[in-house]
């Protein structure tokens, strides 16, 4: 599967020969999300970006709510892979900070995909159960990478909740980046901001459990 940047820049062509249909056309819709949004995602717009027919949309997605839940999923996917730290050589702690610093990079390279799955994309669209099965997935990923950070936690239920503290810790951020209210603080600088954020509510919490 392939994803976009949000400056549309691609290092290589896509040889769509190559591709069947349903891999053509969510690559389509992916770059028309990535440059204009849901509201780009006409079924008339995937086609033709894709070289098929209307009704290959409609077989391989059931229109645009298969892809945008084909989106949903996408961009879950792009979550988990943020998060998905291979330095071996990190402390547990230093893992978490490099999947939340990681995550961060992907809600800012991939404002689409980050907008839709988290309910400001398409205000008309609800995911279907597949689609949020993947988002439980996501969040049960970072639950699983903060466990060795705070070993003395072995209850699921207190893991989950030190999990959302986290996650609700960077998205409020980056939620705000954007906001009147935050114009004061450069935005190159804003990335610190949250990471600083974390690391230290982080330690609060390994030091309050330890």
């Amino acid at each position: 599967m392939l994803y976009f940047s949000n400056n549309a820049v691609i290092e290589s062509q896509v040889d769509f020969e190559m591709m069947d249909s349903k891999t053509k056309i969510l690559n389509a819709a992916s770059e028309l999300f990535e440059q204009g949004g849901a509201k780009a995602l006409s079924v008339r717009a995937i086609s033709g970006r894709a070289g098929l027919s209307t009704i290959g949309i409609y077989n391989h997605f059931n229109g645009k709510q298969g892809i945008l839940d084909a989106l949903y999923i996408e961009g879950f996917e792009l979550v988990m892979d943020a998060m998905n730290v291979k330095d071996k050589t990190l402390s547990p702690r230093d893992t978490v900070l490099k999947a939340l610093s990681n995550y961060v990079n992907m809600a800012r390279e991939h404002t689409g995909h980050y907008r839709l799955i988290f309910g400001s994309g398409e205000p008309g669209y609800k995911p279907s159960e597949v689609a949020r099965a993947v988002g439980a997935k996501g969040f049960d990923y970072l639950t699983q990478i903060i466990g060795p950070a705070i070993p003395q936690v072995s209850s699921t239920k207190q893991r989950r909740e030190i999990a959302l503290q986290i996650w609700a810790l960077a998205h409020g951020y980056i939620s705000l980046k954007d906001h009147e209210a935050t114009e004061l603080i450069p935005s190159a600088g804003w990335k610190d901001l949250i990471m600083r954020a974390v690391e230290t509510h982080l330690d609060a919490l390994i030091k309050k459990y330890s």
